[in-house]
């Protein structure tokens, strides 16, 4: 018998915002198109189903936010700077087929194709909450496979402190680097422990379902206990360093992004406070702008799990 002790990660279902949307979200595409809805959100258009999908109890208790805001409200700088962007231009990305360069202090390295580095995995199912530091949040079924598992199979030496990614870069495909809005590619990077920590997630889907274009396909970071701009996507590279990898917004501001991106509501934004979020709900297609403030959990509500990672560490130096 299986007996689940309630992490702080499982918070009341009450808090977090309504699956009703995403559970009706096939009615909505059909009666979309017939008005000419989808002319506005091309790239949401339902995606392949994910075969052999192994679900877990990790965020069994949340309830997830609606499929439609999911997808139609997000970052993607390689869209455009709005949050509407990434779903009206994301259409033009092809993410198959798809390769990976795995490069730096491992045993194996080189080029993979998507299919190399995904199918030799089982595919799981997690339910987790996922915060920006623009204070606003949402609860995603993210499916994926554990980074660590992936990354073992490259055989990192003792060298490798570090795991860096790296975004593609391609402004055909994404129009939004034809614009100096940032230092294209765009990159990321975890500490090796960060990256090897069982929560931590290379993600290529949700809801059951491929990666939307403008969610990361064909694969995106995931890790929950960080803020969302750790949540590098449409992964090209993956370089094992010694030293630790620049960090396009750590890079863009450093005085307002640390390397760590860790979500601590007790050290503020230069420009707003992270004491408090916005649960994003989409309902009516409205994003929560007059939503219920929620408190912030430290590490996202995921300390009990990982705060060990940071032992001893000043996590307002080291944010």
């Amino acid at each position: 018998m299986l007996i689940r002790h309630k992490k702080a990660s499982d918070i009341l279902p009450s808090e977090i915002t309504s699956q009703s949307f995403y559970m009706n979200r096939r009615k909505f595409l059909t009666t979309a198109a017939a008005i000419g809805g989808t002319a506005m959100f091309p790239s949401i258009a339902p995606a392949a189903k994910l075969p052999d999908i192994k679900k877990t109890p990790w965020g069994e208790a949340l309830k997830p936010t609606s499929f439609e805001a999911v997808t139609t409200h997000n970052n993607f700088y390689e869209f455009g700077t709005g949050k509407t962007d990434p779903s009206r231009n994301a259409h033009t990305l092809k993410p198959k087929p798809w390769t990976v360069e795995v490069a730096g202090e491992a045993n194996k390295t080189g080029k993979f194709s998507y299919e190399d580095l995904v199918k030799p995995h089982q595919l799981e199912e997690r339910i987790y909450r996922m915060r920006c530091v623009e204070a606003w949040s949402m609860v995603i079924p993210w499916v994926g496979i554990p980074l660590g598992d992936m990354l073992k199979r490259f055989e990192p030496t003792a060298n490798a402190k570090y795991v860096a990614f790296e975004t593609l870069v391609d402004p055909e495909q994404m129009p939004g680097q034809k614009r100096p809005a940032l230092d294209w590619p765009y990159v990321e990077g975890l500490r090796i422990d960060e990256a090897m920590h069982p929560l931590t997630l290379m993600a290529v889907g949700i809801f059951g379902e491929e990666m939307p274009k403008q969610n990361g396909a064909p694969m995106r970071l995931v890790v929950p206990w960080k803020y969302g701009f750790k949540g590098i996507k449409s992964i090209v590279k993956i370089t094992f360093t010694e030293k630790q990898p620049p960090a396009t917004w750590n890079i863009q501001a450093p005085h307002e992004y640390g390397f760590y991106s860790n979500v601590n509501p007790k050290r503020d934004h230069p420009r707003w406070s992270q004491a408090s979020e916005r649960p994003i709900t989409g309902e009516g297609g409205i994003a929560a702008l007059f939503a219920k403030r929620i408190e912030t959990k430290m590490f996202n509500g995921y300390a009990e799990e990982v705060l060990d990672l940071y032992k001893g560490m000043d996590l307002n130096k080291y944010f």
